[in-house]
């Protein structure tokens, strides 16, 4: 049985990974590992289909060292303890890991030695947050690497080299892929490259091939075949952009109406994650402290509507749509700590007061840290006047309330109650 097209595809060397080049581009991260063949471990987290298991692979292809790939958590200890053998006779072995956060006590307590001594060299892939699901002992021993959605353009790049490659790939059919095919393979995958790649190949096999013209692949076939419907078939390829942007500026808007018809094209779509993380931003940048807890109801949505899936999803979401739609908006918060942001990135830093530095070592009274700090729950109302900003930007206010709900009415009535006394007790 030949094997899934995104498999054979899988790149050779770092040149050839589509995509991640904050890691792999020349002159980052793991393409300098490679050149100087000074590989460390490390974990890779992300989507699927990103490019995890392609990383790996082209590391390995660029080192020539041996690469092998198990499952942490249907893979046993054997299977482990035969690596490390084969590392022991070869020298160096390059350990695909997936789903490394399932990894158990007793295969992780046989890894670390090998780890250490860098005969096995562990690339871990995983989907889940390694900060939080996985073990420190493994985490301390590796780099951990983000990996990202790939982009329309990435997966084109990854299509066109597919339909062009006669040994691993498509290149022995005659296809003619239509541009509106190909936009909507590149963007209704929502970055996910195996699903991409696994729906052409399925499109090519699946269609009659034509012997004058051969095989033409329509934007209906690779609907039928992702069963994903396309939102619209823009020339620009925008649509599915404009569709999100609409969505959020119909929420900002206040109209509930013009809000669950986008949303009802991208659940039509089967976007699933465009519609969760857009609602989770629309929340906090849009709604804000004008209505936190429409904020938490939309977080509670979405893990719903995750564990849901389509069709049922719908429902929670539709929930977060209508209350975030009718709900008083407020961007303050963005917007302060944006403002913060500018004023950290251009410079302006100043030093942190002495009496705020940590003091929680020997000989640090006798640097001045932490001599003067004013404990305020030592004080009525457990607030006392004290500076906090450093010298040089004590002045500063980055965060402007807004009266546009009672929430964040009474914490600026609080906010400006502080200031006040603050600069009455200087």
């Amino acid at each position: 049985m030949q094997q899934p097209l995104a498999y054979r595809m899988r790149p050779k060397t770092i040149e050839e990974v589509v995509g991640q080049q904050h890691l792999v581009g020349p002159g980052k991260i793991i393409a300098r590992m490679v050149k100087a063949k000074r590989l460390s471990s490390m974990i890779l987290y992300g989507p699927p289909g990103t490019g995890k298991t392609s990383i790996a692979s082209a590391i390995a292809g660029s080192t020539k060292y041996a690469f092998r790939m198990l499952n942490a958590a249907t893979d046993s200890k054997k299977q482990l303890q035969i690596v490390a053998e084969e590392a022991k006779m070869s020298g160096t072995v390059i350990l695909l890991l997936d789903e490394i956060h399932r990894l158990d006590k007793t295969k992780q307590d046989f890894l670390l030695p090998h780890l250490e001594s860098g005969r096995i060299i562990l690339i871990g892939a995983t989907t889940e947050n390694p900060y939080i699901s996985i073990n420190p002992a493994i985490r301390s021993r590796t780099q951990i690497f983000e990996v990202h959605p790939l982009g329309p353009d990435d997966i084109e790049v990854a299509i066109n080299r597919a339909l062009t490659d006669d040994e691993h790939g498509l290149g022995q059919y005659q296809v003619e892929l239509e541009p509106a095919a190909m936009h909507h393979l590149c963007t209704a995958t929502n970055g996910d490259l195996r699903s991409a790649l696994n729906g052409l190949e399925l499109a090519v096999l699946s269609t009659t091939d034509d012997a004058k013209t051969g095989i033409t692949i329509t934007q209906s076939i690779i609907e039928e075949c992702l069963q994903k419907k396309a939102l619209s078939a823009d020339k620009d390829g925008d649509a599915h952009y404009d569709v999100i942007s609409a969505f959020q500026k119909s929420i900002r808007g206040s109209d509930a109406n013009a809000a669950l018809h986008y949303m009802a094209r991208l659940v039509e779509a089967g976007d699933l994650k465009s519609i969760m993380r857009r609602l989770m931003v629309i929340a906090y940048e849009d709604v804000g402290l004008a209505n936190p807890a429409a904020c938490e109801h939309t977080v509670a949505a979405c893990q719903a509507a995750d564990q849901l899936g389509l069709p049922e999803a719908r429902i929670p979401l539709a929930n977060a749509v209508i209350e975030l739609a009718l709900s008083p908006k407020s961007n303050s918060a963005m917007a302060a700590i944006d403002g913060a942001l500018d004023k950290v990135r251009s410079g302006h830093f100043g030093d942190i007061p002495a009496d705020l530095k940590d003091a929680h070592y020997s000989g640090a009274a006798k640097l001045g840290h932490g001599v003067g700090y004013v404990y305020p729950h030592d004080h009525p109302g457990d607030w006392v006047a004290q500076q906090y900003l450093p010298d040089s930007i004590k002045s500063a206010k980055y965060y402007q309330p807004k009266a546009n709900g009672r929430y964040e009415t009474a914490l600026g009535e609080q906010y400006k109650k502080l200031l006040k006394a603050n600069q009455s007790n200087r």
